[in-house]
């Protein structure tokens, strides 16, 4: 056996899409200075449980870390998916967290992928499970993955700091490989859907979201449905909504938060929430409306928090031209596109649309196949 060449990386951030990328593109990584000026220097354990996520789904991979944490060694191995399989992703970060990285890793393993996921639903950090199931599978469609066999079911919510959420997903494999798109065409909104949750409050909180944020909905379409969900067993108080705008031509806009008690201080992270301190039911639904408006004024086929996804779904298409248009380029989109340079080698032609402030952006697929399916 040739020994491995490991890609060297520093720091912290990024570590899921890099994670996704090396396991894609079989490359070895070696990541260096993991938050090592830090009072709590090293990996996260909402990090850790990502890698054992990846061991979970992943046969042959190896994962190894420094005794302070600060050194992560990462050999991927090959995609398995596999039945029954169940993760509790702990209360350090959402479901929504180990969600993105686990729909795109399915689509490539050697059988489809069913998986159950513990813990917190829905937080104001990470997209919610709800916006998982109403707009992000619908754009894995797009790049042509089976419809039968895709599917999210929520069986339960729960916002932080104890969590007590369960989700199941379903991802089936490609055949081959994706197909690539040519989506430039936004449309206009037809109508608006959503949905307020509570946990542990008075289901009145629900009724107030849906008023404040029909309040501003209505006015500009008729078409506007938000139901509601009150959680019995989630083991903290809170209460959110999501929102998603359906557009002609088939885009799913959408936005969505939570608000409940910060997490404290176990996830070591900075108390950022506090801003978000408790924010009045009223005020939350009509944040949300106004979050919502403001991604379909941005223009673009998905908003902002979907950019990445996008851009790694047509990097990973077969030698073929894709050609998409967004928004203004999200942080999150722009380093993604400079990952899939340096893992897959693909380059995006940017281009501006001064006409309609968006951006359009192509490029040709780096042709990643489904190898580990079993040929029949």
């Amino acid at each position: 056996m040739a020994k491995a060449t490991y890609m060297k990386l520093k720091g912290s951030q990024n570590l899921r899409l890099r994670l996704l990328l090396a396991t894609l593109s079989a490359t070895p990584v070696l990541i260096d200075d993991i938050r090592h000026d830090d009072t709590w220097p090293g990996l996260r354990p909402y990090e850790v449980s990502l890698l054992r996520l990846f061991e979970k789904i992943c046969d042959d991979c190896v994962v190894e870390i420094n005794e302070t944490g600060t050194k992560l060694k990462y050999k991927p191995g090959i995609i398995m998916g596999g039945k029954n399989l169940v993760h509790d992703c702990g209360v350090g970060r959402s479901i929504g967290y180990f969600l993105e990285p686990l729909i795109v890793l399915g689509l490539f393993g050697k059988k489809p992928l069913s998986i159950t996921l513990k813990g917190i639903t829905n937080d104001s950090k990470d997209p919610s499970v709800d916006t998982f199931q109403s707009t992000t599978l619908s754009i894995l469609k797009r790049f042509g993955v089976p419809s039968e066999g895709l599917k999210l079911t929520i069986r339960n919510r729960a916002p932080p700091p104890h969590g007590g959420g369960e989700v199941e997903l379903k991802i089936p494999i490609v055949q081959n490989s994706l197909t690539a798109v040519t989506w430039i065409d936004e449309g206009m909104v037809k109508r608006i859907r959503g949905l307020t949750f509570t946990s542990r409050v008075s289901s009145q909180f629900e009724h107030t979201m849906r008023y404040a944020a029909r309040g501003i909905f209505n006015r500009l379409l008729p078409d506007v449905h938000i139901s509601t969900y009150h959680s019995k067993t989630g083991k903290s108080p809170g209460y959110g909504i999501s929102v998603v705008a359906e557009t002609t031509s088939g885009c799913f806009i959408s936005a969505d938060t939570a608000v409940s008690y910060g997490r404290g201080e176990e996830s070591g992270e900075d108390k950022d929430e506090e801003n978000n301190e408790l924010m009045p039911p009223e005020e939350v639904g009509e944040q949300i409306a106004s979050v919502l408006l403001g991604e379909i004024e941005q223009g673009g086929v998905v908003d902002s928090t979907h950019q990445g996804l996008l851009f790694l779904l047509c990097a990973l298409c077969p030698q073929d031209v894709s050609k998409i248009r967004v928004g203004k380029l999200s942080p999150n989109g722009i380093e993604t596109l400079r990952h899939i340079r340096d893992f897959l080698g693909v380059k995006f032609v940017i281009k501006p649309d001064p006409s309609t402030e968006t951006v359009i952006l192509k490029c040709v697929g780096c042709g990643l196949k489904n190898l580990s399916r079993k040929i029949s």
